[in-house]
């Protein structure tokens, strides 16, 4: 889908003002989140070449990996190979009698370090191309970004695992007095942040989830569950705030058919990876040719 100037075609290059004219943005949604990998197989096929790229949570991952020079072949290979024990690890502690005051239920070095081996480069000054991330500082209550145009003093792997570090389930990043987490708690996908940068053309990927009525021992499951029903509540009400009466640049929004699914499959990467070509394929063959 398309939204305003439907016909006008994917500029390359800066904008007069100085930012990037195409910004890929890359949303949030756990594991669904694979499905950015085969739309960047989609763009290449034809021809995109964004100037710059926004990621939040799995979207940061996927960006920095992108950023950093890797290909759709690339980031395939290592989703497919993907478990759960790669990057879920159980925080122990969180178990014992008392374990309510742990920080989270995963062992966030554990995923730290999943990101820091896979990740192609170390440093935000090695990436090949611009690159935002957004986190969420649990002090001041705002948005905090990485990146290019933005701070740049931790390493890209701690960035990125901020941008990921969605509460309750990993703890969040410290650096000096701060308390840093996921992205998406407050712009799962930020194009008008994107906006803002600048972009003539925003290319927007949208992997969260849907409301969907919940199974019927839903809230026997405890507290995990409830707290995802309330992240889920969170996560539809920012994106009909993003998307209802959008007014921004020319906005082409992928939508793969995911939103159904859970955050947490790790049984369907296959089709992650398919339904993110088949929608970006989709999107991209409602634009005119010249685009």
């Amino acid at each position: 889908m398309v939204k305003t100037a439907a016909h006008a075609p994917i500029p390359t290059a800066s904008s007069p003002g100085g930012g990037p004219r195409t910004i890929l943005v890359l949303g949030g949604g756990g594991m669904k989140g694979l499905a950015h990998i085969g739309v960047w197989k989609a763009l290449e096929e034809r021809g995109v070449v964004p100037d710059a790229i926004m990621g939040t949570s799995i979207g940061a991952l996927i960006g920095a990996c992108l950023a950093g020079g890797m290909g759709w072949k690339d980031l395939a290979q290592l989703a497919l190979a993907l478990r759960k024990e790669d990057i879920v690890q159980i925080n122990k502690r969180a178990l014992w009698l008392g374990g309510v005051r742990e920080e989270a239920v995963f062992d966030g070095d554990h995923y730290r370090a999943y990101i820091r081996s896979h990740l192609p480069v170390s440093t935000f000054a090695e990436l090949t191309i611009p690159l935002r991330i957004n986190t969420v500082s649990l002090v001041s209550g705002s948005e905090v970004w990485f990146g290019t145009g933005a701070r740049t003093d931790v390493p890209l792997a701690d960035a990125v695992y901020a941008s990921c570090a969605l509460p309750i389930y990993f703890p969040p990043y410290r650096t000096g007095d701060d308390h840093l987490v996921d992205g998406g708690v407050l712009d799962v996908l930020p194009v008008r942040k994107a906006a803002a940068w600048g972009a003539e053309r925003i290319i927007g990927v949208d992997a969260g989830t849907e409301m969907s009525p919940p199974d019927p021992d839903f809230f026997s499951r405890g507290m995990i569950a409830i707290h995802d029903r309330v992240l889920t509540l969170n996560l539809c009400e920012q994106r009909r705030a993003v998307m209802d009466g959008y007014q921004g640049p020319p906005l082409v929004y992928i939508r793969p058919k995911i939103g159904h699914l859970g955050g947490w499959d790790f049984d369907r990467t296959q089709y992650f990876l398919e339904e993110g070509y088949r929608a970006a394929r989709e999107a991209l063959n409602a634009l005119p040719a010249a685009a």
